[in-house]
């Protein structure tokens, strides 16, 4: 605390000299001061900022580019989810068809196939019924001759 006071007290100036003196250095160094702003604007600002605008114009480029490529893409895409739709209908159109055409294929060869297993078993009926009857008749005609034999031992 004594060495703040003691600041304070050796920093009064009395006189010329203050804290704002207006002598002959204020023009120097505003001088000074443009002269080092145009110097550090041609060396150092001027490059830098024409650096960061090509960097801007190389950005901005490869962002139009960028959404070209983009929109193409999408267009690509439409385009390819347009077929792809198209196609999965005539796949489903075509497996319809296939499924339908199989369908009455098989249903005139279940057909033939019952035609044919009814006449075979007509036919096989048939051939039973006269061998039944052929059977009957052979069986009647041995039991008549049978029927006579018994007839004659018994009268015997």
């Amino acid at each position: 605390m004594i060495n703040l006071s003691i600041l304070i007290s050796s920093s009064e100036v009395s006189g010329p000299g203050g804290l704002f003196d207006l002598d002959a250095t204020l023009p120097l160094v505003a001088i000074q001061f443009v002269l080092l702003t145009v110097i550090l604007n041609v060396i150092l600002y001027s490059p830098l900022l024409s650096i960061i605008e090509e960097r801007k114009e190389y950005i901005l480029n490869n962002l139009s580019k960028a959404s070209e490529i983009l929109a193409e893409a999408n267009k690509l895409t439409e385009q390819y989810e347009q077929e792809l739709t198209s196609v999965r209908k005539e796949a489903q159109l075509e497996i319809t068809n296939s499924q339908k055409i199989h369908k009455e294929i098989l249903e005139t060869e279940l057909n033939i196939s019952q035609k044919y297993i009814d006449n075979l078993l007509d036919t096989i009926t048939q051939d039973l019924l006269t061998k039944r009857d052929i059977a009957l008749s052979s069986l009647d005609d041995v039991v008549k001759s049978l029927c006579g034999d018994i007839e004659t031992r018994l009268s015997i």
